[in-house]
């Protein structure tokens, strides 16, 4: 348990740390945003898309579902998982080996290192499963790293998928992957979605549910204090999460039961948050999509 759940656990009568900065599948909450990303996510895997991209600000919650899915995928799947992937072209290899459970020895050839990555996807095909590999933090990958990855989702058999790729990242993915170069790429994209801040009312929910999870029983924030926090956050779970905890420790600290809006108002303030009430993010074209009028243009 934290030194904040501590403190103030026993007076609002929780257990736990119920606004934890960490992706915790335990706390995950299904707004409709979140509800949409997954539900594409899930398409994209059944319909043996090539290359799934999920985009979303910091803080959208995009690494917890990513962690909902390494609970509850089917033991069909054997998933390897990259954070933060960065270096030149051909170091992406070791990565994706080694985030398979491969032995990678020191300088060997990338060619052995290309033909290690057929045999053991083969192998896994062979005995009826698939390789799903997930990129979080996406957005650091160059364009010669993407354009490698395209090449690995041509490890496809004949008649067997082999190899899915899932990327996630922040929106900067949406703009790399937009370039001309990155044409063929775009063009292996067959779902994708952009996870965007949560509803007002959404805002509410979130709050209720994951105070519900720690063992709250009554409302320890105002309807008020909640409008605050959806506008002090833009909706991002992340920086919810921020507000909502520095509130309960400052609630505890003056010996008050109820967090109201002019406490969130003095936390937003005491964090340099910026207001923005009622931002809304306008629709995104598909990655498909924008890739075909590139091409109708050129």
């Amino acid at each position: 348990m934290s030194i904040h759940a501590t403190i103030y656990g026993d007076h609002f009568g929780i257990r736990g740390k119920p606004f934890s900065l960490l992706p915790d599948p335990d706390f995950i909450f299904w707004s409709k945003n979140h509800r949409r990303a997954y539900s594409m996510l899930e398409y994209g895997l059944v319909s043996f898309a090539p290359i799934i991209v999920i985009t979303g600000e910091v803080g959208a919650g995009k690494t917890t579902l990513i962690q909902h899915l390494l609970r509850s995928a089917p033991c069909e799947f054997d998933i390897g998982m990259i954070a933060n992937a960065h270096g030149r072209r051909g170091a992406l290899l070791h990565w994706v080996l080694t985030a398979f459970g491969q032995a990678v020895g020191e300088r060997v050839a990338y060619v052995r290192l290309f033909s290690q990555f057929q045999e053991f996807l083969a192998a896994r095909a062979e005995r009826g499963h698939r390789c799903v590999l997930i990129v979080d933090e996406a957005q650091n990958l160059s364009m010669p790293m993407l354009e490698e990855l395209r090449c690995f989702s041509n490890l496809n058999g004949a008649d067997s998928e082999r190899l899915q790729i899932v990327l996630v990242g922040q929106p900067e993915l949406r703009e790399t992957i937009d370039r001309p170069k990155l044409l063929q790429f775009a063009q292996r994209v067959a779902a994708d979605f952009h996870l965007a801040g949560m509803s007002r009312d959404a805002v509410h929910d979130y709050i209720t549910h994951r105070l519900g999870v720690v063992g709250a029983r009554r409302e320890i924030f105002t309807p008020a204090a909640c409008d605050k926090i959806y506008e002090a956050s833009g909706g991002l779970p992340r920086v919810i999460n921020q507000i909502c905890d520095y509130a309960l420790v400052n609630a505890f600290a003056d010996d008050v039961g109820v967090v109201d809006d002019d406490l969130i108002e003095q936390v937003a303030a005491d964090r340099g948050l910026r207001w923005h009430p009622g931002q809304k993010t306008g629709p995104l074209l598909s990655i498909a999509s924008r890739a075909e009028a590139r091409a109708k243009r050129s």
